[in-house]
């Protein structure tokens, strides 16, 4: 499969990044040691084998190597998932995304080679921390340990009515506005001379402190 997906570990992380890669037309190769979690995936992903991804001989036999990308998602065994990313990196994968549980299991993951390794849980925790605390943010992604990514709607009289010249986003709060949602319509880079209204969704980038300091004053 050219520029395939391959996901090793069908648990609740690893299956929701299967459907999610079929919906959006991509060739997944489901990869579980359990028969029943495979079974389930049979008419999801475009194949779905049972396989132990610590095995190296039966990564070679699927030809793992020849995929683009391949995500081991594996759950409570640290030891399977260091294992399976060491061999995926030896085998010469390009690019393996690993799922870690904690934060030494992070390191560990980062020093074998994982080209980048997610937190599911605490970052689903901080998105969730993030929603419940903003009545004003839709939406919130992490890029980094400092910055992030938000959708913040537009409720304060202060912001409705003026342009994104007048409020000068990035000099008055130090973050950037790089796009407008409004009502089905998406603005992307919107015009200095662009005004914001009731409806619009402002799409922000910037650091963690300075996306918090836009919310009070949005709120």
């Amino acid at each position: 499969m050219k520029e395939g997906f391959a996901v090793i570990g069908l648990g609740r992380f690893g299956g929701s990044i299967c459907k999610s890669l079929v919906e959006q037309g991509m060739e997944v190769l489901a990869i579980d040691s359990s028969e029943e979690r495979v079974n389930e995936f049979m008419s999801i992903a475009t194949h779905a084998v049972i396989c132990n991804s610590t095995d190296e001989n039966a990564l070679r036999q699927l030809g793992i190597r020849n995929f683009e990308h391949v995500i081991v998602s594996i759950g409570e065994d640290i030891q399977s998932s260091i294992l399976t990313t060491l061999i995926l990196k030896e085998m010469g994968v390009k690019y393996v995304t690993a799922k870690a549980t904690n934060d030494k299991h992070a390191k560990l993951l980062d020093k074998i080679g994982a080209d980048r390794v997610v937190h599911p849980e605490r970052d689903m925790g901080r998105r969730i921390a993030h929603y419940i605390v903003s009545k004003n943010m839709l939406d919130y992604l992490e890029l980094s340990d400092e910055y992030s990514l938000v959708e913040i709607s537009v409720s304060s009289r202060r912001f409705l009515g003026k342009s994104l010249h007048e409020l000068d986003f990035r000099n008055t709060f130090g973050v950037n506005i790089v796009g407008i949602k409004r009502d089905k319509q998406m603005i992307i880079t919107p015009e200095a001379t662009d005004v914001l209204q009731s409806s619009d969704v402002l799409i922000v980038i910037g650091s963690d402190d300075d996306i918090e300091r836009l919310q009070e004053q949005i709120q």
